[in-house]
Parts: C-alpha cells; structure tokens; sequence
C-alpha cells in the first residue's frame, strides 16, 4: 500500500478534476441532450407501467430463457416488438446528491487503480510523458472503454456510446496530466 501514500494527492485532485470536467461537458457544452428519448405517448405508456406494478429493476422484453429462445412462439414475440431493456428506478424525484456522491467515488476508485497500475510500471522520479501514457491509458479504459460494452450488449445507441468513451478521453488525459504532474521526483 505504498502507492497511497506516494500518491494520495494524485488520487485525490484527479477524482476532483473529473468532476468538475464532467459538469463542465454535461452542463455547459450539453452535447449529450440528445442521448434520451421522449416516450411516445407519454402518459399512456407510463399509465400502463404504473399498473403492471414494476419494482424498481432491470428488465428485458420479451423475457426468455436460453432454453425457450429458439421455440417458435418466442421468436414470434420478438418478430412482433418491441424488443428492449427498461430500468426502472425508485419512483420520486432524482436522488442527485446520492448519484453524484457516487460518481465521485467512482472517479476515486479509478485513480487508485490508476495510481495502483502506474505505482508498479513506472520508476520514481519518470520524466512527465512517461507518467502521462501510462496513467492516462489507464484511466482510459476505466473512463472510455468501458461504456463501449452499453453499445454491444444494451442497445445504447452508437452515438451516445461513441460520446462517453469521448468523454472518457478527456477524463483520462486528465487523470494523466495531473499523475504526471505530481508523480514523486
């Protein structure tokens, strides 16, 4: 554990970086306001769900099984639609301080991998470039690569897709500069 002493500054600015550049790119630049959707019909189809009675969760539809996928009249279901994921969250309104609570834990979890990764690959006292590729690569995949696995197997529309793992570049060349700048002389 030796990285978090030799880098607990790193971990710490670069979560709080991150934070504040995804307010920047979310709330001022606003190019992901066209990622959602409106229902169409609103308040019918949020009618028909308040009766079905669903619990906050993720569902998919038509469910299946592995087993039943290949029977006729579940590929029926599906030629039929409409085929989708739905997340239902807790009804009320949005618990912004308990997400963005979260998402700055996230960011410190990825700088003390970050720290942990680059700790182990890279020698005291590396020039700025050196720390630069090596935490911001591995920033990278935390912030950047995974959302691409939304795109695959959730349906997430390539474009919005294509915008988080932009965002995740900024935020790893972030995460970066600032390992780079205070890596240990």
């Amino acid at each position: 554990m030796g990285f978090l002493t030799a880098l607990w500054l790193p971990i710490l600015l670069s979560a709080v970086i991150v934070f504040v550049a995804s307010s920047i790119l979310h709330m001022v630049l606003k190019y992901h306001q066209s990622d959602c959707y409106q229902l169409p019909n609103e308040e019918q189809t949020l009618s028909a769900l308040r009766g079905a009675g669903l619990k906050p969760g993720y569902y998919h539809f038509p469910f299946t099984t592995h087993k039943d996928m290949k029977s006729p009249a579940t590929q029926e279901k599906f030629k039929q639609g409409p085929v989708g994921l739905l997340t239902v969250l807790p009804s009320g309104p949005p618990a912004m301080g308990k997400y963005l609570g979260s998402w700055f834990g996230y960011c410190l979890l990825v700088g003390f991998f970050t720290a942990y990764i680059s700790f182990h690959s890279v020698p005291s006292g590396a020039n700025y470039l050196f720390v630069f590729r090596i935490a911001g690569a591995t920033a990278f995949m935390a912030y950047g690569i995974g959302p691409l696995a939304n795109g695959i197997w959730k349906g997430q529309p390539w474009g919005m897709t294509l915008k988080e793992a932009f965002d995740g570049l900024i935020y790893g060349l972030l995460v970066g500069g600032t390992f780079g700048w205070l890596w240990p002389r």
